[in-house]
């Protein structure tokens, strides 16, 4: 049975996001708040009050809410991402603060906590994050202590203080991730305990509008029946446990950010005249600073898409796709990223003001290349698990997807999938001198592999999208046609494959891997020949791409 919301309710939601934004957060009130750096929280609480209820949307509908899926979580996300992302920071926060609860709570856990989300649309903080400790939760000194009374433990004391806190000053309840004797543990918190408390908001470069606070615990008490589960011992893995489904929020963040960023440049390139002609009609303008970005952008979404769908599959997702949900993240964000900073030099002078919201979209959105894991981790993360993919299937892996490729070329030749089955074979090949050389000592060239890996699977979940572009699922974004698709595909393709090769020279050659005579040999094993071959009709393509954007013409 498909999860989540059915088509037309997610639609509901998403209307009732926008007009919601168009009355309470016009880009003059966003302006505002950002410059006093205030998280507007009257609004932020609104959200979550009975005229939006958008916090139901994170919540399973046995606790009051409307279940919604992987699949209705990326969309919401990115339609909050386009509004704001620090307003959209701070409801993340509360579906982070709940993951614990809901992968490995109680039921009586679940039903308090998860039911005041939904009945009284609290907001929540998660915990995690130490100021020596970043992203390696297994680092953390947080400590629980037990209370006894006789042998019974009726309570814990904590002790710690945790970083980077979003909602860290606003949250009327926070998870906190300690260790406890029998191991890392997750324990509810409400605000007003004693010993419990936040230090001033964080003075940020971006995302102004969400709060942002270290929290303190100086035995702070709470109850043991706080521990979340009843057992400790359990918290890094009911940590791990939502990675895939979080970090696709996050990289709906920077789809929708980016989105944001880029349609703004396309609008200004209409009404800019250059030389007697609108910027939207010169070629070294869109080619170079919009064209490029949609392509990523939507590669972004094809994987997400991809993600999502098969999370929604699973009866028990927890713990799953965590890799895929890497992948998603580095590659929408990355672009995402790379969208707003070229919207701001589309924009000339104006973009660099803070009149004009590319300026602000760019600070926000670069946030989401860095919290819920860095890129840097996300490469790391991806190329372990990809490297030992490698080498369980006797180097396989890429080649088969390669295979499902070309078959794919076969029913479908005009969506690039013979490119993108060149640049998987070509994956295989650089990491198959990996193995052959050692090539992964060295932890520089583990993460490029996990760049790579990224950059090829991205371009193939792009190929099999556009493939399916008339039977899309029924709650996919459907901005452009078949044909347009078609056309960003190949694009796609052209340059994962052209990544993948000139990555693949440098760092195996790089390492000593191969002798200077062996150099041209080792490029016709990655298909050099023909990844340069498959570069015709590039420019055409761009084009295509170009006019799609401007709605210059059909593309049917």
């Amino acid at each position: 049975m498909p999860t989540g919301l059915d088509a037309e309710t997610l639609e509901v939601v998403l209307d009732s996001l926008r007009d919601f934004a168009k009355q309470n957060l016009q880009p003059e009130v966003l302006l505002d708040f950002d410059a006093r750096d205030e998280m507007p929280i009257e609004i932020v609480r609104e959200m979550c009050g009975p005229e939006l209820g958008i916090q139901l949307l994170f919540i399973p509908e046995a606790y009051g809410g409307l279940g919604g899926g992987a699949f209705d979580t990326y969309r919401c996300c990115e339609e909050l991402a386009r509004v704001d992302v620090g307003v959209a920071t701070g409801l993340l926060a509360t579906f982070l603060g709940s993951d614990p609860i809901r992968v490995g709570g109680s039921e009586e856990q679940r039903s308090r906590w998860l039911g005041r989300i939904a009945e009284e649309g609290i907001l929540m903080a998660y915990g995690a994050t130490e100021p020596e400790a970043g992203s390696d939760l297994a680092a953390l000194r947080t400590t629980a202590t037990p209370v006894l009374d006789g042998d019974q433990v009726v309570a814990y004391r904590l002790n710690g203080r945790k970083q980077w806190i979003s909602n860290g000053g606003q949250a009327e309840v926070a998870t906190i991730l300690a260790n406890a004797p029998g191991g890392a543990s997750w324990f509810v918190i409400e605000a007003g305990t004693d010993g419990f408390g936040h230090e001033r908001p964080e003075d940020k470069h971006g995302i102004r509008l969400s709060n942002t606070a270290a929290l303190t615990l100086d035995d702070a008490e709470v109850p043991a029946e706080n521990l979340v589960g009843g057992v400790e011992g359990q918290g890094l893995q009911q940590a791990l446990a939502v990675f895939g489904y979080t970090r696709l929020m996050v990289a709906a963040f920077g789809l929708g950010a980016g989105w944001d960023a880029l349609d703004r440049a396309i609008e200004y390139s209409t009404e800019r005249i250059q030389a007697g002609a609108p910027l939207s009609e010169k070629q070294a303008y869109t080619h170079k600073l919009i064209v490029p970005h949609a392509v990523r952008l939507e590669t972004g979404r094809a994987y997400i898409e991809q993600t999502a769908t098969a999370l929604d599959a699973l009866e028990t997702p927890e713990g799953a796709f965590i890799t895929e949900g890497a992948i998603a993240k580095y590659l929408a964000t990355e672009a995402g990223n790379a969208a707003a900073d070229a919207a701001i030099q589309a924009l000339g002078g104006y973009g660099y003001t803070r009149e004009y919201m590319v300026e602000k979209i760019k600070r926000d959105v670069r946030i989401t290349t860095i919290y819920e894991g860095t890129s840097e981790i996300m490469e790391m993360s991806v190329g372990r698990d990809r490297w030992q993919l490698h080498l369980k299937t006797r180097g396989q892996h890429y080649r088969d997807q390669a295979d499902s490729l070309d078959a794919l070329h076969a029913e479908r030749s005009d969506v690039g999938a013979a490119c993108a089955a060149l640049a998987s074979r070509a994956l295989a090949e650089v990491f198959e001198r990996a193995r052959i050389g050692r090539l992964t000592r060295s932890q520089h060239v583990l993460f490029r592999l996990g760049e790579l890996a990224a950059r090829a699977e991205g371009a193939a979940a792009f190929c099999r999208r556009a493939a399916a572009a008339d039977a899309l699922p029924e709650k996919a974004d459907r901005r452009f046609s078949a044909a347009e698709l078609a056309a960003m595909s190949r694009i796609s393709a052209r340059e994962a494959a052209l990544t993948v090769v000139d990555g693949g020279m440098r760092w195996v050659a790089g390492s000593g891997a191969i002798a200077p005579q062996d150099a041209a040999g080792f490029a016709t094993a990655l298909g050099l020949a023909a990844v340069q071959e498959a570069q015709r009709g590039f420019l055409d393509d761009m084009d295509l791409v170009a006019d799609a954007l401007y709605g210059r013409r059909g593309n049917e």
